[in-house]
Order: C-alpha cells, then sequence, then structure tokens
C-alpha cells in the first residue's frame, strides 16, 4: 500500500483531517478485498421480514457474494430457515457462529434449542450462541436463560458455547458470564450516542470493560458496525463518510490487536425499521439488491 493511502488509513480516527470523498471510498474497497474475521449474515429479502420462511435459493445467493470477503459467518436463528445458513455457509468454506433465537415463546425456544443441538452435531456449528440480547429485551428471566445454556454445555461439550448481549450486560450478571465458555459482546458507539471522531476508543473501551468481566475467558465482539443513512442519534450521525470511517478502522484495529469481530452487517433489510428506526435498513456493507455500497 502507497505512503499516501498509509497515511489516509491513520487519519480516519479520533485526529482525523479532511480527506477526499473518492480517498475514502478507494480505502473501504481496498479492506474489502482483504477477508475480515466475521459478518453478521443477513438473510431477508425486500419483503420479507422474521417469520417469513427462508428459501435455500436466497441464502446460498447470499452466502456467495459475502464468502470471497470474510472467514466466519454469524448466524442468529435455527428455524424459518435459519438453519440452513450454517449448513450452506460450510459448503462454501467459512465458519460458523450460530444462534439459537430465544423469546418469551417458549414453544419456538424449545425449536431453537434442539435445532440448535442437531446442527451442532452433525458438525455444522463451531460456537454455539444460545440467546441474542434476551436480558437487554427482558424476555426471559437470567434463570431461565441459565438453564437453556446449561443444557445446550451439556449436549455438546466439544463446541464453545456462549450468550450474546451488550457488553455491559457482562459486568452486572456474573452468573451468565461465568456459565459462558465465551463471552459474545455486542459494542455499538452509534447506539450509545457516540461521534464518530471519538467512536474507536469508544469502542475499546467497551471491549475492555468485556475483558475485565470476562476473567480470562475470551471475548468475541459478536456486533458492530454504523448506518449509512438516517437521522441523527445525539452526537452519532449516520453518513457513507462515516459508514466507511467506521468499517475502515475497525478492520484496522482488528487486524492490528488481534480483535475477533463479527460486523454488523452484510445486507440492508428494510423490515428493521420498524423496530430500529430510520437508521434500522442501512447497516450493510451491501444494499438490499445485493450490490457493494459506495
Amino acid at each position: 500500500m502507497s505512503y499516501r493511502r498509509d497515511k489516509l488509513l491513520a487519519l480516519t480516527g479520533v485526529d482525523a483531517k479532511p480527506s477526499t470523498h473518492k480517498d475514502i471510498v478507494d480505502i473501504f474497497h481496498e479492506k474489502m478485498k482483504h477477508k475480515m474475521h466475521g459478518l453478521c449474515f443477513s438473510p431477508y429479502q425486500e419483503g420479507q421480514k422474521p417469520g417469513d420462511v427462508l428459501s435455500e435459493d436466497q441464502i446460498t445467493r447470499r452466502i456467495k457474494i459475502i464468502a470471497p470477503h470474510t472467514k466466519w459467518v454469524r448466524s442468529f436463528s435455527c428455524t424459518e430457515g435459519n438453519e440452513l445458513i450454517p449448513r450452506i455457509a460450510k459448503k462454501h468454506g467459512l465458519k460458523t457462529l450460530v444462534g439459537a433465537w430465544l423469546g418469551k415463546d417458549e414453544k419456538i425456544n424449545e425449536q431453537e434449542i434442539e435445532n440448535l443441538i442437531q446442527m451442532a452435531k452433525e458438525g455444522y456449528v463451531d460456537i454455539a450462541a444460545v440467546g441474542n440480547e434476551v436480558m437487554y429485551r427482558g424476555d426471559l428471566s437470567e434463570d431461565k436463560l441459565l438453564e437453556y445454556i446449561s443444557r445446550v454445555k451439556s449436549e455438546l461439550v466439544d463446541i464453545p458455547i456462549g450468550y450474546v448481549d451488550a457488553y455491559y450486560e457482562f459486568e452486572f450478571r456474573e452468573r451468565i458470564t461465568e456459565e459462558c465458555d465465551v463471552i459474545l459482546a455486542n459494542c455499538y458507539p452509534f447506539w450509545e450516542g457516540c461521534s464518530m471522531e471519538y467512536s474507536l476508543l469508544y469502542m475499546k473501551d467497551m471491549y475492555a470493560r468485556a475483558i475485565k468481566a470476562a476473567k480470562g475467558k475470551k471475548v468475541i465482539i459478536t456486533e458492530t458496525g454504523w448506518p449509512n443513512m438516517g437521522n441523527k442519534f445525539y452526537g452519532a450521525e449516520p453518513s457513507a463518510e462515516n459508514a466507511m470511517k467506521y468499517f475502515i478502522n475497525t478492520q484496522n484495529w482488528a487486524k492490528e490487536d488481534n480483535i475477533e469481530i463479527f460486523y454488523f452487517s452484510s445486507f440492508d433489510e428494510s423490515w428493521k425499521i420498524d423496530s430500529e428506526g430510520d437508521v434500522g435498513p442501512y447497516w450493510g456493507l451491501w444494499d438490499n439488491n445485493e450490490n457493494i455500497k459506495y
């Protein structure tokens, strides 16, 4: 890489100085040529949402798009066709962090857990995540979540088992942290209103807090990202340049400090506007037509 680009990369953080839009786009695409550690997989096409059944064709098409750019893929559910994601990912040489989506419906939870265990026993799961932000949403009691984690651990003795939530939950819920083999922490400077200029430092602090809570266990950042469109959230401003800069900074840090990060997300998904507001549909590195952005 040229001196000019090296210098530009160093200017995208807290001491950022003006660079042209074209410079930032060039660096973004340069980073995309190299395999990142992991990507959160976005399976839903335009007009689809959770509850719709995913087809094997759409999952295969999107896995083929991201496979040259990542080593791992993270899935969020084991029902409604999501159970096909790790199987297809494995066919394309990807490692898998597979999640069972837990909520308030005990029958669905049971199917999620059963499918996760089955897929793992068949060799499609490298890391199992029992629940995603369940404590944050308040969908289950801590005791019930621990019961699910313990059950999966008893069935899958050779696979690391964890639970995904905001980094700070592992500080305050010591029983969950203790039960997990690996700490799966979501770190979003954007959702805490941090400006772009300080976002990398903020994420490093989030990670450090998770490391301290983990007490020697591995910590993986299971989600982080920045939207390219939508309204400002306190000091955090969505824009194409900010989204590219955040991605560049994240990938630089991951490489320099050997941090395992699953970037959020692969593809834009319009349904997220209902739960996350006007920024919800715009977290992808690819748009909802499966074209790489910028």
